[in-house]
């Protein structure tokens, strides 16, 4: 179990990554003043520098894809309701994101903000867990459905 942690966390740290990298373009288009904005300037200022801010922005990033990958082992884990599974993934995955979310001015600063960025990533979570869902549920259908024709061959 620990080494299918590793390896899916080793996995999930450059797409992490990645699509960090692809959020900050979507943000630099849509500002569409021509410039790449590749930190919020919050953070850039914390870090006293653009460069420094880019560095810790790529280390949050890289654990974010790690703590989600890794995280995804606990939906093989057999024995384990599916409340159970749910409930702990989620809370790994909001343990792990939020603090890196808020200290990368990824969300305002303010209670608004904040309750804001946790509707939204709650929202986006389930939606997620239930497009997983019944893809799951049509997969063992089909695969039951594969089982009984051929025992109804067999027979």
């Amino acid at each position: 179990m620990k080494k299918k942690v590793i390896l899916r966390c080793l996995i999930g740290a450059p797409i992490g990554l990645s699509i960090s990298f692809i959020i900050t373009l979507i943000v630099s288009a849509c500002i569409g003043r021509g410039e790449y904005y590749p930190v919020q300037p919050q953070l850039a200022e914390l870090c006293g520098n653009e460069l420094n801010a880019v560095v810790i922005q790529t280390i949050c990033s890289l654990i974010c894809g790690a703590a989600f990958a890794g995280a995804s082992v606990i939906w093989k884990k057999e024995g384990w309701s599916l409340f159970k599974q749910t409930v702990l993934h989620c809370i790994i995955i909001t343990v792990s994101f939020f603090p890196i979310a808020y200290c990368m001015y990824w969300m305002p600063h303010s209670f608004w903000g904040i309750a804001g960025y946790i509707f939204i990533f709650f929202i986006g979570y389930f939606f997620v867990w239930f497009g997983q869902y019944f893809a799951m549920k049509k997969n063992i259908r089909s695969l039951n459905g594969a089982v009984m024709s051929d025992n109804a061959k067999d027979q």
